[in-house]
């Protein structure tokens, strides 16, 4: 068994003033961040490191050098007994572990679990403090699994490893998927190959379907990193028949190659609530609700493309003098707002605001294929999708196109969701929407409009949750962020931003800091519902050595699998 590495004692704190550790090594051997295990009889306390600060029995030993004005032993000696560093530890969990193994009061205390007289010991938050002196270690390989998951067991998915010692932690896929997550990190910590990873785990062990929004077409095929110039592997590369591409508008092409099947939107489909969400967009009117929903009863389904056809033009009439004067055309936009009660420049205000979309070569009055029930029988069926959307890469595409496509999603699953509980129906697929530039989305003025808010508050009863990832997050609404679960969290420097991650959670002030200082493009805090405690951990890097790792066990697996269906 591996000898955790002792590091200090305890020598003071509580509950609400964290835990102080005299160190008995150097203090250059620890880092912010680092999680320790302090043993106390019975009992595991876990816990990180959140600050290092140097001490002394007197000020004057810190003060005044001692080197040169006593020979070397005698200064080292000095040094030792009246300089010092302590450590400031935020405990997290804590583990019964019995007395000794081997000796009969473990014995005694085994047989009582064994009886049912006694609980199986399990991870319980802090509720009580070790005493002074307690011995603290760092943590080790055994610790890591205990707390975060063997990496050996299916469905933990190694993240990255500890600082120290390189040892692996695992998040929960199956745990991942119950709540809505996020990635974070400011622009160029690496964010997408963070994304990356976690949709490989997601597609390798299966656990959820996963439809990704790729609103800058880098996760479906090869591409190559801006600032290596290396070649990143695309997710359809790896997963072939498991994964479908989707290109927005008939005959698109993704980077000069051809996607699975291409997604062109009926005009029947996009409803007034869609335009309503493009407001700011849009530049909208406050009259715009009005106009939209006399559009809506005069022509229901068909109202989008009813007042695209109509024009500006005005027609010349006589009147009963002879006069020639000019009134609105039949079909203008003039004559349908004089039928209908509605104020003709707010209408012919929206006409011009909808301009922008009319012209959209992706949305058709009759589509070849209904390329939105594909995308939602795909995901039914266990496949991943991911939506490219090729040269439409503004945020009017994105804004519209993927609340249009959620909200038709979120109806399939709320349907089969109750199928499956009213009429005991096949259990709905879980399903993670991956929203890149989430708080374009999620917003406070959008939020409340948007498909994407009802998700991240409600809709994981219907088994569908949100991966979002951003820069910026204090720009998302206060709202959704407190409802996510997991937070994997790149380098912030925007104190707003760091807030925003550290929203909801206890020991917050204590992890403010250690957000600001992780290495940019290396290191990741984990926080929240996927995880047991905060960590921070360096990311396990995405690329060849990864793929051989994730799907090296697969074919393992597969294989033997193969030998015990055949009988041997």
């Amino acid at each position: 068994m591996e000898q955790r590495t002792k590091i200090g004692y305890l020598v003071g704190g509580g509950l609400k003033e964290n835990f102080r550790v005299r160190l008995t090594v150097s203090p250059q051997e620890i880092q912010e961040g680092a999680f320790v295990v302090i043993q106390s009889g019975e009992w595991n306390y876990y816990g990180i490191v959140t600050d290092i600060q140097l001490g002394a029995t007197d000020p004057r030993f810190a003060d005044e050098q001692m080197e040169g004005r006593f020979p070397a032993h005698i200064s080292k000696a000095l040094h030792g007994q009246t300089l010092y560093a302590n450590l400031e530890v935020l405990p997290n969990l804590m583990l019964e572990v019995g007395p000794e193994p081997g000796t009969s009061a473990y014995q005694q205390w085994r047989s009582k679990i064994d009886a049912g007289l006694k609980d199986e010991p399990r991870i319980l938050p802090v509720k009580n403090v070790p005493p002074h002196h307690a011995q603290v270690f760092l943590a080790d390989a055994g610790d890591i699994a205990e707390i975060f998951g063997d990496p050996n067991e299916k469905g933990n998915f190694v993240i990255g490893y500890t600082r120290e010692q390189n040892h692996p932690v695992c998040i929960d896929l199956e745990k991942f998927v119950q709540r809505s997550s996020g990635v974070f990190g400011a622009t160029g910590t690496g964010k997408s190959f963070l994304t990356r990873l976690v949709l490989a785990g997601l597609m390798h062990y299966n656990k959820a379907s996963v439809f990704v929004l790729d609103m800058h077409n880098e996760y479906g095929f090869d591409d190559v990193a801006s600032d290596t110039k290396k070649a990143v592997t695309g997710l359809k590369t790896r997963f072939k028949s498991k994964v479908r591409i989707v290109g927005l508008g008939a005959g698109s092409t993704i980077r000069g190659q051809v996607p699975d099947f291409n997604l062109e939107i009926s005009a029947g489909d996009i409803s007034t609530s869609d335009i309503e969400t493009l407001t700011r967009e849009l530049n909208l009117r406050e009259t715009a609700p009005t106009v939209l929903n006399a559009l809506y009863t005069s022509f229901r389904e068909d109202w989008f493309a009813r007042f695209k056809a109509m024009n500006r033009e005005t027609v010349p009439i006589e009147d009963e003098r002879g006069k020639t004067k000019e009134v609105p055309h039949p079909d203008s936009v003039a004559a349908w707002a004089n039928a209908n009660g509605v104020n003709v420049m707010a209408a012919e205000a929206l006409h011009d605001k909808l301009r922008r979309l009319f012209n959209k070569s992706y949305i058709v009055e009759k589509p070849a294929a209904d390329s939105v029930k594909e995308i939602i029988q795909s995901l039914e069926n266990g496949q991943h999708v991911i939506l490219s959307f090729g040269e439409h890469e503004s945020d009017l595409d994105y804004l519209l196109v993927s609340n249009l496509l959620t909200r038709k999603i979120r109806s399939a699953w709320e349907h089969k969701t109750n199928a499956f509980r009213t009429h005991g129906k096949e259990e709905p697929r879980p399903l993670v929407i991956v929203v890149e530039e989430a708080h374009k989305l999620l917003n406070r003025e959008m939020a409340a409009q948007t498909t994407f808010a009802t998700i991240a508050r409600e809709l994981r009863k219907y088994y569908v949750t949100l991966l979002i990832v951003d820069q910026r997050p204090s720009q998302i609404y206060d709202e959704v962020m407190s409802q996510l679960g997991t937070r994997i969290s790149g380098w912030l420097g925007d104190e707003d931003d760091i807030h925003a991650v550290l929203s909801g959670l206890a020991g917050r002030e204590a992890l403010r800091g250690m957000l600001a200082r992780l290495q940019p493009k290396e290191e990741v805090l984990l926080l929240g519902w996927g995880v047991p405690m905060p960590l921070p951990v360096r990311s396990r890097r995405y690329d060849d050595e990864f793929w051989k790792e994730l799907l090296g066990g697969k074919e393992k697996r597969s294989k033997e699998q193969n030998l015990k269906e055949l009988g041997f």
